[in-house]
């Protein structure tokens, strides 16, 4: 599949990003440029067809065929049904989370037009357990497909799975951060993160809540 479309996807790329409405470019190199990839698509289509013997899509190239035989194939077993819920959880949970939220921050809209105090911090539902679980459940989609991958010894693939979760852990951050510099939300957010887990959904220290409020 890489074969047939390479040589024409980044003519289209060119256009759609010389076409992009907030694109800044000098329009004259815009114009070399994608004349340049126009003699650089159809140098490498005439290629491909010269070399397939003018037909389209009738040969694999032989190092897609090797790599396609270094993959094992096994017949359906127990992982890929524990891959299969962790995945649909996932997308459940970040379903549900992401729902929760945009209610919650339409409500805040409304409260705002109408001149009304915004309340400061979302800690019901799936919130109520997890400062992210959208995030939550978006990761455990990611590792459910490692799953499959273990299953058929390919457990390398975690590695795409680990520096997705590293990225999304560094965006964590940056949101709390956000939240934090909001004055209306502050204080109640540093409540939050004193009660709620950061990620894994769990169940509230309520003891830490009693002791700040005493404090």
């Amino acid at each position: 599949m890489i074969d047939l479309y390479w040589t024409v996807i980044p003519v289209l790329l060119v256009y759609y990003y010389a076409a992009h409405p907030l694109a800044q470019f000098d329009r004259w190199r815009s114009k070399l440029v994608i004349a340049l990839t126009w003699v650089w698509s159809i140098r490498l289509t005439h290629n491909y067809f010269r070399r397939e013997n003018w037909q389209w899509g009738a040969r694999e190239d032989w190092r897609f065929t090797d790599m396609r035989r270094q993959y094992v194939d096994k017949p359906l077993n127990i992982w890929d049904f524990v891959a299969a819920l962790v995945c649909l959880c996932g997308v459940v949970t970040a379903y549900f989370a992401d729902t929760q939220l945009h209610d919650f921050v339409t409500r805040n809209h409304k409260l705002k037009e109408l001149g009304k105090p915004m309340v400061p911090n979302l800690d019901r539902g799936l919130w109520r357990y997890s400062r992210h679980p959208n995030y939550f459940g978006e990761q455990l989609w990611w590792w459910g497909l490692v799953v499959f991958a273990w299953s058929l010894g390919h457990g390398w693939t975690f590695v795409g799975a680990l520096v997705n979760s590293i990225c999304l852990a560094y965006v964590t951050v940056l949101v709390e951060q956000r939240m934090l510099k909001q004055e209306y939300r502050a204080d109640a957010y540093r409540l939050y993160q004193k009660t709620t887990s950061a990620c894994v959904p769990w169940f509230k220290s309520s003891a830490v809540a009693v002791k700040d409020k005493h404090t």
